[in-house]
């Protein structure tokens, strides 16, 4: 058994992640921002992030923030993890990353570069989005009257503890380089999902699909996003939303 450190250890998936982990008989670290003893803000570094890598075998990085600094969090564990001597980075990016142009998937790409220019033995795991995605944007939409999705737009949703258990799984193995993508068991249209939803919640909405225009939304409508030949996942977005 080894000794793991998970980056955003507290977050939706690096919190399952860390209870895999610790089930598996390791001795698992949890970095997070704000909690004791390993409370780091990977986009500052310092004297606690040396000091959470230290001793460390492996490092499993799930941190990341939609309001940016993921290329410097990501530097800053990088360069501690090299002093460490830490053996193995396993990282968790987007199915999509290299094909739609939005600035948060560029972020990640940045980030696995990095990471594969580390010199450190490094595994990355792209994922699909995860099934509480739909349902954020859906709750955000639904306060209007009419539900307006933009038109034929497709999504393949998968379980987040599954993620986490390949996650697991990587990061008690040897470095591996880029693994097979994993995406959730179905591709369904947006509408669908939509559906879904407003039926989960007994709430009643008109839906109009509004057509959008632009480099993002044409490599979304194309499919970038999606991994049909990697449909690995079992949980249903039906499935989650029985549980929510």
């Amino acid at each position: 058994m080894t000794t793991i450190l998970v980056t955003g250890g507290t977050g939706t998936l690096g919190r399952l992640v860390t209870e895999r982990l610790r089930a598996d008989g390791h001795e698992v670290r949890v970095l997070s921002r704000h909690t004791p003893p390993y409370a780091v803000d990977l986009r500052k570094g310092g004297a606690g992030l040396d000091a959470a890598v230290d001793g460390v075998d492996t490092v499993v990085h799930c941190a990341t923030t939609q309001t940016g600094g993921d290329e410097k969090a990501a530097r800053n564990l990088v360069e501690a993890a090299r002093r460490a001597g830490v053996r193995h980075l396993v990282y968790i990016s987007i199915v999509g990353v290299d094909e739609v142009p939005l600035g948060y998937y560029k972020a990640k790409l940045a980030v696995e570069k990095l990471i594969e220019e580390s010199g450190i033995g490094w595994t990355v795991l792209r994922a699909t989005q995860f099934h509480d995605l739909p349902v954020m944007i859906f709750r955000a939409l639904a306060k209007l009257p009419v539900l307006l999705l933009p038109a034929g737009v497709r999504d393949q949703p998968v379980e987040v503890a599954e993620v986490a258990q390949r996650l697991a799984e990587l990061a008690g193995q040897a470095p591996a380089g880029r693994v097979q993508d994993m995406g959730g068991p179905e591709i369904r249209t947006l509408e669908s999902l939509a559906r879904a939803w407003l039926k989960s919640t007994g709430r009643r909405r008109a839906i109009l699909n509004v057509p959008l225009w632009g480099r993002t939304c044409r490599a979304v409508r194309q499919g970038g996003h999606l991994a049909p030949e990697q449909a690995t996942g079992k949980g249903t977005f039906e499935e989650y939303l029985r549980r929510v």
